[in-house]
């Protein structure tokens, strides 16, 4: 009785505790920086666009153990495969079904230390990431650690990253022209910011189309209700006016009945109803 409620003192302490969702940092140290890591992220997104259980961030602090809010790295790229798409303020692996991010790529820069990313290798690696890419920006020299079986206790060098295609994405990694290109499953290259931020452009111009497309429609359906309800307030008076005209054809038939009645009467009395 006494170890549950230590044990339940202890997971609400660990509720209480504080996580950082930033350490004041910039995301990246450079644009070329900047731009691989957009790049990745949106490429990766539009991947895995048609799936909800497929989480993708840039940047983002990962928790990997309750209540020890120390414990924290912010991968430039990170996927989670199992967890739902949406917003997080950092990804808390308690929180997530105990899943870690499955895959994660770092884009060294000229402000990384060699140290730095030893201990980010070394983070990864106890923490279980299964696939780990590193992309030096500067020299163009890429590098790959992977876990060929998922509880394999370490992550190994992949000898050849050559055309390379992540067992878990399905992306191939193209060192062929001198620089990194990432090509989806379907053979179409992820697409670089520039080309990214032209077709965000064009769709931002036809989304202001279609909300003022919609807009128009939406004063178009407001005016033929407001048609339509001139058209029934019109249909309610014919209405009405047939009804009286038919009360009125009715009198009318009533009028002449009796006109023709008192005629024959008036014959029946020797007396010639047109004379008089």
């Amino acid at each position: 009785m006494e170890t549950a409620i230590v044990s339940a003192l202890q997971e609400a302490s660990a509720d209480n505790i504080y996580y950082p969702d930033s350490d004041g940092l910039p995301m990246a140290n450079n644009t070329e920086h900047w731009e691989r890591i957009t790049t990745t992220k949106h490429g990766l997104e539009s991947v895995f666009a048609d799936r909800d259980d497929v989480f993708v961030a840039a940047d983002l602090f990962w928790y990997p153990v309750k209540g020890k809010p120390k414990i924290v790295l912010a991968p430039d790229v990170m996927v989670a495969v199992g967890r739902p798409k949406g917003a997080r303020k950092s990804y808390q692996q308690w929180r997530e079904d105990g899943i870690a991010p499955q895959v994660v790529f770092e884009f060294l820069s000229e402000s990384n230390t060699t140290s730095e990313m030893a201990q980010k290798a070394m983070f990864f690696e106890r923490y279980g990431v299964q696939e780990y890419y590193l992309y030096d920006i500067e020299r163009k020299i890429l590098s790959g650690f992977v876990r060929f079986q998922e509880q394999d206790d370490a992550l190994e060098i992949i000898p050849d990253m050559h055309d390379w295609r992540s067992p878990r994405l399905g992306i191939r990694f193209d060192m062929s022209s001198g620089d990194l290109v990432l090509w989806k499953p379907d053979g179409t290259a992820f697409l670089d910011y520039e080309e990214y931020s032209k077709i965000e452009h064009l769709l931002d111009g036809t989304r202001a189309e279609l909300d003022e497309t919609q807009a128009q429609l939406d004063e178009t359906q407001a005016q033929l209700g407001e048609t339509r309800s001139q058209l029934g307030a019109a249909t309610a008076k014919l209405g009405e006016t047939r009804a009286e005209l038919g009360e009125t054809r009715a009198e009318l038939d009533t009028t002449k009945n009796y006109a023709a009645a008192l005629a024959a009467k008036l014959r029946e009395l020797g007396i010639n109803p047109d004379a008089l």
